[in-house]
């Protein structure tokens, strides 16, 4: 059911029944409505099954928790019917089949000491006085002790900028992933985790590498370069990418990028769906554009590249297609 195209309309019709069904309630003569409705065809049915389903996973969250996923608060007034629907039917056209291999406590940064919102950056001053950013969609731990300063990234992107510890204290300065341990040598580096997958770059002094399962580093890594980790261990050393570091000054840099790879970043910025269209996607687009204004963006390409931005449901679900 989830590699199914559906039609928009009959997601958006399901959106719409799922808010009136579990929000207010129906009456005699609406329960006979729906039932006509999910009767008119498979893909009715079909898009109620999906609603369901998302409706399941979010029931699995604590009440404080499964109502922000849906932008709706917990008490007071909630915002307008069309807002909800239009979240909810984003939510439902994207694949339903993930969310039932989501760990919410822990995947997604719920109990993280400090997690950052789809489109949102945080900078923060630690107690030594290191400074760490946090990209788009982010989670960490942070745990300080008489023996480590050690920050868990749990998901997203951080750029570190360490301190020297306090006088008389040698504790050292590791950013634990789900791959290894990346140990600071004195340095300013970015790390990003992401499919099972670890970036890192260093722009000043150096950074110890330590795969988990293993005693003895696999490498260090010097500034102005970087590495990927694995499963299957760590990559060569490559010169460090400039647009890959762009995202520390709120900034895509495409250089000759394809637009398919530019939706795809810009998409970690912004809610909803943001997509690329076959026959544009392998367009080479240069320039550079904001993350923190993703609408911005978006707007500069359509005036320098011959693409439009389709939109439906006020925003929330946007491709590019060719003009």
């Amino acid at each position: 059911m989830a590699g199914d195209a559906m039609d928009a309309r009959i997601l958006d019709e399901a959106a719409d029944w799922l808010v009136l069904w579990h929000d207010q309630g129906m009456t005699e003569a609406e329960c006979a409505d729906f039932e006509r409705w999910r009767a008119r065809s498979p893909a009715h049915r079909q898009a109620w099954a999906r609603a369901e389903l998302l409706m399941g996973r979010l029931g699995d969250l604590p009440r404080d928790w499964a109502m922000p996923a849906l932008d709706r608060p917990v008490r007071h007034a909630r915002p307008s019917r069309r807002q909800v629907v239009a979240k909810l039917a984003a939510l439902l056209a994207v694949a339903p089949t993930a969310w039932l291999g989501w760990q919410w406590a822990g995947e997604q940064g719920w109990t993280a000491d400090v997690r950052t919102a789809t489109g949102e950056q945080r900078r923060l001053t630690l107690a030594d006085g290191s400074q760490v950013l946090l990209d788009t969609h982010s989670a960490v731990d942070i745990v300080f002790d008489g023996h480590q300063r050690t920050v868990h990234l749990r998901k997203g992107a951080i750029a570190v900028d360490t301190a020297p510890d306090a006088k008389g204290l040698q504790r050292p300065f590791a950013v634990h992933t789900a791959l290894g341990r990346l140990q600071a040598l004195g340095t300013r580096f970015t790390v990003r985790q992401e499919d099972a997958v670890v970036q890192l770059a260093v722009t000043e002094g150096a950074v110890e590498v330590t795969l988990h399962g293993e005693t003895v580093p696999r490498t260090v890594v010097p500034a102005g370069q970087q590495t990927v980790l694995t499963k299957q261990g760590v990559s060569a050393l490559a010169p460090v990418s400039v647009q890959q570091q762009s995202w520390v000054h709120g900034m895509l840099m495409a250089d000759a990028m394809a637009l398919s790879d530019v939706c795809a970043e810009l998409s970690r910025y912004r809610s909803g769906i943001l997509q690329c269209a076959p026959e544009v996607a392998g367009l080479r687009v240069s320039g550079a554009y904001p993350l923190t204004d993703t609408d911005r963006a978006l707007a500069m390409l359509q005036a320098t590249y011959p693409i439009q931005a389709h939109q439906r449901w006020r925003g929330h679900w946007v491709t590019l297609l060719a003009r």
